[in-house]
């Protein structure tokens, strides 16, 4: 036993769940705060007495992580080396050497899927896989790569999902449910009879307001130029109405058609396309006036104002009624009118405090400048209130280390201040005990998003939430749409564990009559030294692409298909779909080319908007000459619709193509997209490797570099400095040093470099260096 059982007593409802779940792959839906993470613990203590091994936990954020990590620590008896937390701030090598040594791991899952696709890490021992925010294994994202490689890989696997909000709907419901190989579904709500004696009551209330005058005036403008953008879109039925009350989904959706439609050739719809860029940033632009307030709104258009490259954008503001609206913002600032909901939430923190001066309070809200609002306006009110927000940065906006979120959320918990004014990042597994209170600044119309905020009070005493809503907006819709969603989801996850309680019934009578040996039979894939024992040799021999399954394994020599990988393509899905297909990959930093098949076949793979980014600054032609030096054999696969998604000419995107495959004797491949991809470099792998019996060799353009080359390859380096640009460079300052050295006005002296490029190129000069969030 590793479970320190005199430190807890579990409530009858978690001894119910580790009793139904430690033998079976389970999802469990429990509301936040009724002890989720404690229930993983009965079944880690229960499968490591059992079978020993790992158990690995994965969350979606760091913090999070870091939190199970503290809370594994203080309840098993386990040496405190060998409980760890992976993130991709570690570097690859003491990741590695923390695996081998620990019992119990927790760590994010971008983290262990770049470790399992470079091989740094097997999930052969790990006998209990736990993911936290089950809800988001859907997709292309991490936990879904390693559940399946897991259930393959494990001697003993057992899959824990664990979530307060699986979906609102039953088709991604199911799609978790296949994702993680789950089998049997518990479910609890705040109403059910063995939770309903430990929930705390939660007091909700909307706090409605007006918004005032010149805010309708300013929203009556915005409409009236929406609906005049969306008229000829409806008049060709690209929508289904020209009312500014569209959802912004289905203005979206008319954007990819009209791209569908120049693709084939339609040319005649190109002039819609500024009609449906106008209308998706005059809905942003509304929604940020109804929802968020003066700055956002003011931020906003001064963001359209700058952007002179887009016709959209320049075609609105130069609109007499954008005018008039600019006007009347700055009217509104002068006259000290700001959005309604900031007095209300000022007015609800006040009356808070001054019944419970030590009081939590979280505040929720969509956007960055409207916490940093709200944390100003709260100092200035002698209001102790701090922003908790996510790693990236945002302009000049800088985000939160790792160390500085915990440390933030550890302050707020000693009660070192009262308010934390939180985005998104907020939402998810946030420990926070004793909150008071909690404000959504704005609805929001996921029922997921809606459930985890509210998540965050009732959990040790009564709390109280309130929802903030202007009259007649987008707000009430929000509001009314994640509630019909959640009522969806619920009706949706009782009718999924009840078909899954039938089949697991059926399954069990099975074994009972001798027809299965295990239940596992159901669960585990078979491995695949099992398929090659079983499976007849000739059928991988002769697979075609129209056979081609989408995740098939290949019965293949003892070394297998190897494909070589940079490590710069992990992020684009492909090498883990590679690994799916039967690949063994091996991740290397490549000189050139990102996929490597044989000595002779190296594999260029771009996006569309790669490619066409490439025939705009110049780095096409050059790509292609390093790739044909290194490679006898090269190959460009460009990967998703080429035609329509930007303003290029579809003749000079052909112009491009044509010359690399006439003149330069290169063949570019087309992909639909990441399967499609993955599945052309396999098919080559295995014709080179098995079919040609070609070796998989390495092969690198830096031993015949010039210096000269050399030179002009580091400069290429900049931001935009194409090898065309890279030569003007060289030849205008003499060396690298003095064009590492030149100011922005010297740069500028060189044709093709004007003030932005010259910007950037010392930006990234002179910019303190960060290490990057993940580590390959």
């Amino acid at each position: 036993m590793y479970l320190r059982r005199d430190l807890i007593e579990p409530r009858i409802y978690q001894e119910v769940i580790y009793a139904r779940c430690k033998k079976t792959n389970c999802l469990v839906v429990l509301p936040t705060g009724l002890g989720k993470t404690l229930i993983a613990m009965l079944i880690a203590d229960y499968r490591l007495s059992k079978y020993g091994g790992k158990v690995l936990m994965l969350a979606p954020t760091k913090p999070l992580a870091l939190q199970h990590a503290e809370s594994f620590r203080k309840l098993f008896k386990v040496p405190a080396d060998e409980i760890n937390v992976l993130t991709g701030e570690l570097s690859p090598e003491t990741r590695a050497e923390l695996w081998e040594r620990s019992k119990i791991l927790t760590a994010t899952p971008q983290t262990v899927e770049n470790d399992i696709l470079t091989g740094r890490i097997s999930l052969e021992e790990v006998v209990l896989l736990v993911i936290d925010e089950a809800h988001r294994a859907v997709g292309n994202y991490s936990y879904v790569f390693i559940a399946k490689e897991y259930l393959k890989t494990a001697k003993h696997p057992l899959v824990l999902g664990l979530t307060a909000s699986p979906g609102s709907d039953a088709e991604k419901i199911r799609e978790i449910v296949s994702n993680l190989g789950i089998r049997r579904i518990e479910v609890r709500t705040e109403s059910s009879p063995d939770v309903k004696p430990y929930v705390k009551r939660i007091a909700f209330e909307w706090g409605k307001v007006e918004l005032p005058q010149i805010y309708k005036e300013v929203r009556k403008l915005l409409r009236e130029m929406l609906k005049e953008s969306l008229k000829p879109l409806a008049q060709l039925g690209l929508v289904s109405t020209s009312s500014p009350d569209i959802s912004k989904k289905e203005v979206l959706q008319a954007g990819s058609r009209i791209n569908q439609e120049l693709a084939a050739g339609n040319y005649d719809i190109a002039g819609l396309k500024i009609h449906q860029a106008k209308a998706v940033k005059l809905l942003h632009a509304i929604e940020l006036l109804e929802t968020q307030g003066l700055s956002a709104v003011q931020n906003y258009i001064k963001k359209l104002r700058n952007d002179k490259r887009t016709k959209s954008s320049r075609a609105l503001m130069e609109d007499p009624r954008m005018r008039k609206v600019v006007y009347l913002l700055v009217q509104a600032k002068e006259s000290g009118i700001d959005h309604p909901k900031m007095e209300k939430l000022k007015e609800l923190i006040n009356e808070q405090l001054s019944r419970k001066p030590s009081s939590k309070i979280i505040v929720f809200t969509n956007y960055r400048d409207t916490g940093k609002k709200i944390v100003e306006e709260l100092r200035s009110m002698n209001i102790s209130a701090k922003r908790f927000i996510g790693q990236a940065s945002r302009g000049e906006d800088r985000g939160m280390s790792q160390k500085e979120q915990k440390e933030t959320l550890e302050r707020f918990s000693r009660g070192e201040f009262n308010v934390l004014v939180a985005t998104s990042v907020g939402e998810e597994g946030l420990d926070v005990p004793e909150v008071d209170l909690v404000v959504f600044y704005e609805p929001v119309p996921s029922a997921i998003r809606s459930i985890q905020r509210r998540g965050r009070t009732g959990r040790h005493r009564p709390g109280r939430v309130v929802v903030l809503m202007a009259k007649g907006t987008r707000d009430e819709s929000y509001y009314w749409a994640s509630r019909r969603k959640e009522k969806g989801m619920f009706t949706a996850i009782k009718l999924i564990a009840k078909e899954l309680e039938k089949k697991y019934d059926r399954e069990s009578e099975a074994m009972a009559k001798g027809k299965i040996t295990s239940l596992d039979e159901f669960i585990k894939p078979k491995r695949r030294e099992e398929v090659q024992k079983e499976a007849p040799p000739q059928k991988a021999e002769k697979a075609s692409i129209e056979e081609l399954p989408i995740k098939p394994i290949f019965v293949r020599k003892p070394k297998g298909i190897v494909v070589y990988v940079d490590s710069r393509e992990l992020r684009s899905g492909v090498p883990k779909l590679l690994k799916e297909l039967g690949a063994e990959v091996e991740v290397r930093t490549l000189d050139v080319a990102d996929y490597v098949v044989s000595e002779e076949v190296g594999i260029e793979r771009k996006s569309a908007n790669d490619f066409i980014q490439s025939i705009i600054d110049g780095r096409l032609f050059d790509q292609v000459e390093r790739l044909k030096r290194a490679y006898e054999k090269p190959v460009i696969i460009i990967e998703g619709e080429l035609y329509g998604i930007r303003n290029v000419h579809p003749n000079a995107i052909r112009g491009a193509i044509t010359a690399v495959t006439i003149d330069w004797n290169v063949p570019i491949l087309f992909s639909s997209g990441k399967e499609e991809t993955a599945q052309f470099i396999y098919l080559m792998a295995k014709r080179e490797q098995e079919e040609r019996k070609k070796e998989v060799r390495l092969r690198s353009e830096k031993k015949a570099l010039t210096l000269a080359e050399r030179q002009r390859l580091i400069v290429e380096g900049l931001p935009n400095v194409s090898a065309t640009l890279a030569k003007r460079l060289l030849k205008h300052f003499g060396n690298v040093e003095r064009v590492f050295t030149a100011t922005e006005e010297e740069l500028k002296e060189v044709e093709g470099i004007g003030p932005k490029k010259a910007r950037e190129i010392r930006k990234v000069i002179t910019a303190p260096y960060i290490e990057d969030e993940d580590n390959f």
